[in-house]
């Protein structure tokens, strides 16, 4: 196994880790340790998540090439008018 050595670390970051390895009954090398597993798996988690997610809409992209959609501006007129229209039908009810 490696070695890694942290220097110059501010005093309460070194007096938070050492309460945080109390509350969880280990020693500070060993909830150091922790910490850096847990981030670093979770970085790469998230970056297979990324991808996954790139892949995704990239295959959506594929299936749904050529296709013609509605401009966003038209879009958003048609819902204006829905809006308008129900509620100019509701200012007509007595």
């Amino acid at each position: 196994m490696a070695t890694l050595t942290v220097r110059n670390l501010d005093e309460d970051l070194v007096r938070r880790l050492r309460i945080r390895a109390a509350e969880h009954r280990r020693s500070a090398e060993a909830e150091h340790r922790e910490i850096l597993r847990l981030a670093l798996v979770a970085d790469g988690e998230q970056e297979t998540s990324r991808q996954q997610a790139a892949e995704r809409l990239a295959e959506f992209r594929r299936r749904t090439a050529g296709r013609g959609s509605a401009p966003a501006a038209e879009l958003l007129r048609e819902a204006r008018a829905g809006r308008m229209q129900t509620l100019t039908e509701a200012g007509d009810d007595p």
